[in-house]
């Protein structure tokens, strides 16, 4: 654990744009273009002078073709300096908390003291491939020179060589167990005996929390102009339905084991665009630039599991973090659990009430407090830094202390993160 006072690392600020729901309005545009977004606003709303950052960290999954270490494109179109270095990191569903964990191993090591760190993803974006046997037909028609030769390589292709791969199911499928995430969230609910009216209640519980935490939310989003869009512009989480039932969601038939399956698309989380950036730095730097952080980075941790039970990871890191702190969960004045699942989340509370987890319990009635994911989204790359957004925006309004999150990781990990309000 870091305790050292010139070592602090702290969160200064940080924006999000609205978490949209694949295919609505963050269609129109691409994560380069949200990226730009949040961390165009992040430095006029601080007013730091772009100069002194020493570098751009940022988490993204589905990382674009066009747009290689897409952490620098948006650095250079959000108007950096070029003399500023960039770097995309990636793991998984963390990669947004790996931005900040990055930096501040960067900073411990005395490589830089001012970062922007975070995280975009649009996963309405995430293309089609063509099967390799297709692609190579495809190569070969490009390199026929004559109409004849043209010909011979068009009449080699077959209707199945237009049946694309959806780009989205290869990367929501663990290479590993062959299990894609809902399947493990499957079989996270058969081991701890996860009713389907256990993950629907509390489905219901996220929208009905996210619904009245709205004015609370709002602290943490930008609008962002779009021209094609009824209004010009969008600056609300779209994903949020303020009417659920218990009874609609008890309709949903499940998704990935349809006969005998619990996990259904109102129970998991939503498939969502959006992007998140947050201004971090050494404390005295802040001290002396006059400005007031929201928090700090008080230790984190990462820890692996078995991949076909990734969404336990949660329960791993934050028994780990505990090795490394001595903090225990009921010592957070709020917790932030990402709800990937209903069923993963139910499994990570039955889980550190167990034995082998002695004195861990999550304190029910201060977990996500303004819902999660199954109301707000899961824009892969990017919720790491909304969660910690969110926890230190929650301690800024309440005036208390401390706050613990976490999230799992698909492949079969966990983050965790301890924050404290200064």
């Amino acid at each position: 654990m870091n305790t050292s006072a010139e070592k602090s690392f702290v969160i200064v600020d940080g924006v999000r744009t609205p978490f949209l729901k694949m295919g609505s309005d963050f269609a129109m545009i691409d994560a380069v273009e949200q990226g730009r977004v949040v961390i165009q606003t992040l430095l006029s709303r601080t007013g730091i002078d772009p100069e002194i950052v020493d570098e751009v960290i940022f988490g993204c999954v589905s990382q674009p073709a066009d747009a290689a270490n897409i952490a620098r494109v948006i650095a250079l179109r959000a108007g950096l300096p070029q003399s500023i270095p960039a770097m995309t990191v990636h793991r998984n569903c963390a990669s947004g908390l790996e931005a900040l964990t990055t930096a501040s191993d960067r900073h411990a090591a005395g490589h830089g003291e001012v970062f922007i760190v975070g995280g975009t993803e649009n996963m309405s974006r995430i293309p089609l491939f063509f099967p390799l046997a297709a692609a190579a037909k495809f190569a070969a028609l490009s390199r026929a020179k004559t109409a004849g030769g043209r010909a011979a390589a068009a009449i080699r292709f077959r209707p199945s060589d237009f049946a694309p791969v959806v780009g989205l199911k290869l990367g929501l499928t663990d290479p590993v167990s062959g299990m894609n995430m809902g399947e493990t969230a499957e079989f996270v609910a058969r081991d701890y005996g996860i009713s389907r009216e256990e993950q629907d209640l509390f489905a219901l519980s996220s929208h009905r929390k996210s619904t009245a935490g709205r004015a609370e939310l709002a602290k943490e989003i930008i609008p962002v102009y779009l021209p094609n869009t009824s209004q010009g512009y969008v600056d609300n989480d779209n994903g949020v339905r303020e009417n659920q039932t218990i009874e609609a969601l008890a309709r949903l038939r499940p998704v990935f084991e349809p006969k005998t399956g619990t996990v259904t698309a109102g129970n998991s989380s939503q498939i969502t665009d959006g992007a998140v950036a947050l201004l971090v730095m050494d404390e005295k730097r802040a001290e002396s630039l006059g400005l007031e952080p929201l928090g700090r980075l008080v230790d984190y941790a990462y820890s692996g599991c078995d991949p076909r039970r990734m969404g336990l990871g949660p329960a791993f890191a934050i028994r780990k973090l505990h090795q490394r702190t001595g903090l225990r969960p009921e010592e957070a004045d709020l917790i932030e659990i990402n709800e990937a699942f209903a069923a993963q989340v139910l499994a990570v509370l039955k889980l550190l009430k167990s034995d082998g987890f002695s004195g861990l319990a999550i304190p029910e009635e201060r977990l996500n407090l303004l819902g999660g994911a199954i109301a707000l989204g899961h824009p892969v790359g990017a919720t790491g830094a909304r969660l910690v957004l969110t926890a230190l925006k929650q301690l800024q309004s309440s005036g208390k202390k401390r706050a613990l999150i976490s999230l799992c990781i698909g492949g079969g990990q966990g983050g965790a993160a301890w924050l404290e309000r200064l």
